[in-house]
């Protein structure tokens, strides 16, 4: 079960692998940019009970977690089944793996996407915490972690219009 479902998942990540463009990103843990090229301060708001992120120049929408206590930039991916950190992210909230757990998890344009699976003890984005957050590890050509839905499933709306991004949860 847990094959097919990394399978799918990094269908997703694979995907992303591809239509992310490298100059924009810095190694695993990458700033929003501008629409001057360089990065942005804040890019979200939370008020309310509902957090806004806003579109970055690059189409996309980036917020910060933080997961086990660690702050880490992600891209949100709406199409991600569960959360993918890249090696350096994933080091740097102390979930480790021996390269022998490295196994296939999904077919990609460039070829095999290779991951581990693990959970994260909690995650939090504005304010909004989930435990036990199922997540994979890319230890080779991820270069941001995506905020997927094995976090985002459990919001109570994750709703886009026009250049913002709305998600609410308890």
């Amino acid at each position: 079960m847990l094959g097919r479902y990394a399978l799918f998942a990094f269908g997703v990540v694979a995907f992303t692998l591809v239509a992310v463009p490298r100059g924009e990103i810095d190694g695993g843990v990458a700033e929003a940019p501008s629409a001057e090229g360089g990065a942005t301060a804040p890019d979200s708001s939370w008020s309310h009970g509902y957090h806004t992120l806003q579109r970055q120049s690059d189409g996309h929408f980036y917020a910060t977690a933080y997961i086990d206590g660690q702050e880490v930039r992600m891209l949100v991916d709406t199409g991600a089944s569960v959360i993918a950190l890249t090696r350096r992210d994933a080091e740097a909230i102390g979930v480790y793996w021996n390269d022998s757990d490295v196994a296939p998890i999904g077919q990609g344009a460039s070829g095999t996407v290779y991951g581990v699976p693990t959970k994260l003890d909690d995650v939090e984005v504005g304010g909004v915490v989930h435990r036990d957050v199922a997540a994979v590890v890319v230890p080779e050509g991820l270069h941001i972690s995506l905020l997927g839905q094995s976090y985002l499933g459990r919001l109570d709306s994750v709703e886009i219009s026009g250049n913002e991004m709305v998600i609410s949860g308890d």
